[in-house]
């Protein structure tokens, strides 16, 4: 009993762990613009309006700090709710990342130059634009969203990303244009030895099944 127990919780902690290790990424500043706005309130056409970043600075690839690049991002349509009040955009859009510099370089095993794709993806769910803080001069919102691409070294990789945005209401909200204070995003990168421990950890869970099967 106390084997089957314990061949239990390490075919649910093994696949746990090999998702546990990833890649931090940070950006800072730049712009938002917003299509689809609409009325004096600033309220979003549904099925019309997205959101188009410009100019984030990537500030921090894991332990790697300074002026690295850039992150870009563009959401689906507003599937409900408004600009204004908060509301779900449609999966899809893009979502990518840039590394320029030695740093980029390095990681990449190309000469990246002005630039180098270091992912390459989309929104892979419904993301949420939510209302956080509304005042006179100004409304904060942050973009949350779950994402999928392509790492620079061809792997496949899923992630998630939270954007922080505010929106001067002094005439830049019936103009479509927001400001970008920080993201974070957090991509997750299985490591192959981690896998194998998976697969291994499987087979055990799939030989202690048969012999119980043999047995009966």
């Amino acid at each position: 009993m106390r084997r089957v127990v314990v061949l239990a919780i390490l075919a649910l902690a093994v696949p746990i762990a090999a998702w546990a290790d990833g890649i931090n990424i940070t950006n800072q500043g730049g712009t938002v613009a917003i299509t689809g706005m609409t009325g004096t309130n600033g309220l979003g056409t549904i099925g019309v309006s997205t959101i188009t970043s410009k100019g984030s600075q990537m500030t921090s690839w894991n332990t790697h700090t300074g002026h690295l690049g850039s992150v870009s991002y563009s959401t689906g349509a507003l599937k409900s709710g408004s600009i204004s009040g908060g509301g779900v955009f449609a999966s899809g859009g893009s979502f990518d990342i840039v590394g320029d510099g030695k740093w980029a370089s390095k990681l990449t095993g190309t000469s990246c130059g002005k630039g180098c794709d270091l992912f390459t993806g989309t929104f892979s769910s419904a993301v949420d634009w939510t209302l956080v803080s509304h005042t006179k001069q100004s409304e904060s919102f942050t973009l949350t969203g779950s994402i999928e691409g392509t790492l620079y070294n061809g792997r496949t990789v899923y992630g998630t990303t939270t954007q922080d945005i505010t929106i001067d209401n002094k005439g830049q909200l019936n103009k479509g244009i927001g400001h970008i204070g920080t993201g974070g995003t957090h991509i997750y990168t299985p490591e192959p030895g981690t896998l194998g421990l998976l697969g291994t950890g499987l087979l055990g869970v799939a030989g202690m099944f048969r012999r119980k099967l043999t047995k009966g």
